[in-house]
């Protein structure tokens, strides 16, 4: 992955990570906000999201998590990968669209630690990731 440099237009990171296949074309997520330590991703909810018993399936809750996380861990920072991620699934979603806010806790020399709460667009408590993530150059 390029670096992303801290001052890159939102338009700029969107371009970089159209390249994470999986979040952008299988699960239709997209990159709203974007700062060093900071992201908000989001997708609309179809019925390609939702599991046999009709709620979200926990892969793709955890997709749009994992993304506002790579976002937020990258734009100004070397290439970071993730070293590991919890979530917590907190209730189902209510609405039609889900949002993942990623924010930095303690940014370190090698490691960084984040936290990252995804909710619907009606304010509901869907789930919170936990993630670590390396620095591979400093």
């Amino acid at each position: 992955m390029a670096l992303i440099d801290e001052n890159a237009s939102l338009e700029e990171v969107q371009a970089v990570f159209k390249n994470d296949h999986f979040a952008t074309d299988a699960c239709g997520c997209r990159v709203v906000e974007a700062a060093r330590g900071h992201a908000v991703t989001e997708f609309d909810i179809t019925p390609g999201h939702r599991n046999e018993k009709g709620g979200v399936m926990g892969g793709a809750i955890f997709t749009v998590a994992d993304l506002a996380f790579a976002v937020a861990s990258n734009v100004g920072e070397s290439v970071t990968v993730s070293v590991s991620s919890n979530i917590e699934f907190m209730s189902a979603a209510k609405g039609e669209k889900l949002i993942a806010t990623a924010d930095v806790d303690k940014n370190g020399r090698t490691l960084a630690f984040y936290t990252c709460y995804v909710t619907d667009e009606l304010g509901t408590p869907v789930a919170r990731a936990t993630q670590t993530c390396m620095h591979l150059q400093r």
